[in-house]
């Protein structure tokens, strides 16, 4: 083989690679943009649902696509793209309005033109009490961050849609609130978690249609203790096994 067939070879060779690398990295960024995007667990504002070390699937077709569906956020466009409005109920990854380079997670419970509040540590929306009942308490410090039990109560939105809330405080600053009338093309937004959330009824405000970037569907790992899921060694004393593969509700 002369030095010009391998040069030509070797030169084939580097652009072939070059081509699978830009295939790949372009599948994974449309992967990304309009499919799947993984999400990591920051704060316990979502405990019980979700926990610090929770990894997850966001499914990114869910409310259609808008800016923020992107990577960076470029503003090329406004609004969404084939939008569907979130349910009632749905936990949900948004764009913290005062700061979009943030990722917020919360749950809607508060749709355009509803009315919500809380009263003595109750939900109400449109006038109306969300059913709240105590189903018991928690004493484990992975799940609450807390030394000692913790009331869990279980709440009933008016679409069916139920999950736990824990109550740290009782008289909470959230636990009674004015009236929130919320805007069209905006959502209203809080934690599970509800005495240790910075959401709608405080810092985050109201989420505007375009702020979404998708439902949290899929837990798919999860490891305790502030661990790196890159920490190998420590998955058998820290890996949440029964987190795993658990769908968010």
């Amino acid at each position: 083989m002369s030095v010009a067939e391998k040069s030509q070879k070797k030169s084939g060779g580097l652009g072939e690679t070059v081509s699978v690398i830009v295939q790949a990295l372009l599948l994974a960024l449309v992967i990304r943009t309009l499919l799947f995007q993984p999400f990591s667990i920051p704060s316990g504002s979502m405990r019980p649902t979700l926990l610090e070390g929770d990894y997850l699937f966001v499914t990114k077709w869910s409310y259609g696509f808008s800016r923020y569906s992107l990577p960076f956020g470029p503003n090329i466009f406004s609004g969404r793209i084939w939008g569907a409005e979130p349910k009632r109920g749905d936990v949900v990854v948004f764009k913290f309005p005062p700061d979009p380079s943030i990722d917020y997670i919360k749950r809607v419970v508060g749709l355009p033109g509803d009315k919500i509040q809380v009263k003595d540590g109750q939900l109400f929306i449109n006038g109306v009490g969300v059913p709240r009942q105590k189903v018991g308490q928690i004493d484990n410090r992975d799940i609450t961050e807390e030394n000692g039990p913790v009331d869990v109560y279980r709440e009933t939105l008016p679409n069916g849609v139920s999950y736990d809330t824990l109550d740290l405080t009782p008289n909470s600053i959230g636990d009674n609130t004015r009236v929130f009338d919320v805007p069209p093309g905006h959502y209203f937004m809080m934690g599970d978690n509800r005495d240790n959330s910075a959401d709608s009824r405080f810092t985050v405000g109201f989420v505007p249609d375009e702020n979404l970037v998708g439902r949290a569907n899929l837990i798919f790992f999860s490891i305790a203790g502030g661990a790196s899921p890159l920490e190998i060694w420590k998955w058998p004393s820290q890996m949440r096994a029964s987190r795993l593969f658990h769908f968010v509700n």
